[in-house]
């Protein structure tokens, strides 16, 4: 039987009918799935350390279970580690998921049985949507590509499999979809990302692709090594057919001009939330913004007022009791073994029915060197404006407070690799600090008060970024740049690659 058949138009009717139905009742259902976790819970080492009882209802589980990241985890995931069972959840995990963090260093990530197969669920449910919507489903007849790490995983000494979560997902590919998928699998496992890049560009050159999905940043990339390599100009006149790009972990909005152009033509996108604690959330209507919480899958989420998000006792939310277009820090508890656990990222409701969401930024990605607290969402819907307003597009970008300025007053600076140059920089300028005066009271009073002078524009060096990622030993996969600090270490390190 065809992918296409499998796909049918139907059966992506009905699954997203469900998944709606189960969003309209949000709240309920996502009692219902702490319910279920607790009684889970109860029944491990983490349980037992915590005073989890089955039966505890949503308040209990607050006064009882506090909010921590990774940290607070470490001493059990050690256990685990160890080849220990019952520690996080019943059971032993399937695989650890390993992760850097930006201040604990190498996370290892429980992956259950139970949560592995959510994560696959959420991807196909993703593109249910789409077929069911916009009652598309060409793109199931040619060729998929998957941009992502390495799916060889390594085994600690106690027996224990870890390895990246693109990787270990990649093992557990559907039956239906192998066929189409790409690249191969030797290829899949190069871990030098330009090297992979360039292989995947040999396999793909003749193939009739149709859908494309990977971080923009590393995608942009292989769309140039396709033109380099053919001297064609777009996209669509290597692969005709290609009429989906899916896409996750960054804004896509600073990108989309450049890769309109690259494309040749804008075409139909789905943005997903996936992370290494679960498949957060996905889009499901090129119609509607945001992308709708996965609430039936294994994962309870809370909600605190980002403002609160470094209190000891912070305001803890359930999805029934969130506000539309509030900046609030993400906990989940999950059937992979998290509990209460703060992944470090910022969302904002855009719905409440059904609940859909879009992330603003990280926790510990802003700039405050003064007191203003700007934050992801701010920058990018500045940027994104400039570059609309006066025919820019950008690589990437990234903002960093200059607080000893060798003359003048402190300010922010915005370290800018262009794709495309805006004619008037200066016009460009005034674009980004009008709406980041209009979108932050905090940063619009520091500059009438003469604490900040205007924003400050570095241009960079083409490949900049690329060659920082390098540099980092983080060039390709799941890695991303920070578009916001509140030091200079990554500013310092661009300097190099100033060229104005």
């Amino acid at each position: 039987m065809g992918l296409k058949k499998l796909v049918a138009l139907p059966l992506a009717k009905r699954v997203k009918k469900r998944l709606l139905k189960k969003a309209g009742s949000a709240a309920e259902t996502q009692l219902k799935v702490l319910d279920s976790l607790i009684n889970s819970g109860a029944k491990t080492k983490y349980g037992s350390d915590h005073g989890l009882k089955s039966g505890m209802d949503y308040h209990s589980y607050k006064s009882t279970i506090p909010a921590k990241d990774y940290e607070a985890f470490r001493p059990y995931v050690e256990q685990i580690k160890a080849n220990a069972s019952d520690v996080l959840w019943p059971g032993k995990p399937d695989y650890l998921c390993k992760t850097s963090g930006t201040t604990s260093g190498a996370k290892y990530i429980p992956l259950t049985k139970e949560s592995l197969k959510t994560q696959i669920a959420a991807a196909r449910n993703a593109l249910f949507c789409y077929v069911a919507e916009s009652g598309n489903s060409d793109f199931l007849n040619g060729k998929m590509i998957f941009l992502q790490g390495s799916p060889l995983l390594e085994t600690l000494p106690s027996g224990v499999k870890f390895g990246r979560l693109s990787g270990i997902v990649a093992n557990y590919v559907p039956a239906y979809l192998q066929r189409n998928r790409m690249p191969s699998f030797e290829t899949n496992c190069i871990e030098d990302w330009e090297e992979k890049v360039s292989a995947i560009t040999d396999e793909t050159l003749k193939e009739d692709m149709t859908l494309i999905s990977g971080i923009p940043s590393w995608v942009q990339m292989y769309y140039e090594e396709l033109l380099k390599r053919t001297g064609k100009k777009k996209i669509k006149e290597v692969f005709p057919n290609f009429s989906l790009f899916v896409y996750g972990g960054v804004n896509f909005d600073p990108y989309k001009e450049r890769f309109k152009e690259l494309i040749g033509e804008e075409i139909p996108t789905i943005e997903l939330y996936p992370a290494s604690e679960g498949f957060i959330a996905f889009q499901d209507s090129q119609s509607e913004k945001g992308m709708l919480l996965n609430i039936d899958a294994g994962m309870f989420f809370e909600f605190i007022p980002a403002e609160e998000a470094s209190n000891e006792n912070p305001t803890r939310l359930h999805v029934g009791q969130v506000e539309l277009n509030k900046n609030y820090a993400l906990l989940i508890t999950s059937n992979a073994g998290l509990w209460a656990y703060s992944i470090g990222d910022t969302v904002e409701f855009t719905s409440l029915n059904p609940p859909r969401i879009k992330v603003t930024g990280r926790i510990k990605h802003f700039t405050s060197a003064f007191g203003e607290h700007v934050i992801g969402k701010e920058v990018e819907t500045a940027m994104t404006a400039a570059c609309e307003e006066h025919g820019a597009s950008i690589r990437e970008f990234h903002v960093a407070p200059q607080v000893t300025p060798v003359e003048g007053l402190p300010y922010h600076e915005w370290l800018v690799e262009f794709e495309s140059k805006p004619k008037d920089k200066n016009a460009f300028i005034n674009s980004l600090e009008k709406s980041m005066k209009e979108q932050n009271v905090y940063y619009l009073d520091l500059i009438k008060g003469k604490v900040l002078r205007e924003l400050v524009i570095s241009e960079l060096d083409s490949s900049a970024f690329e060659s920082y990622m390098k540099s980092q030993g983080k060039l390709g996969g799941q890695n991303k740049v920070p578009r916001l600090s509140n030091d200079r270490k990554i500013a310092d390190a661009l300097a190099q690659y100033v060229v104005n």
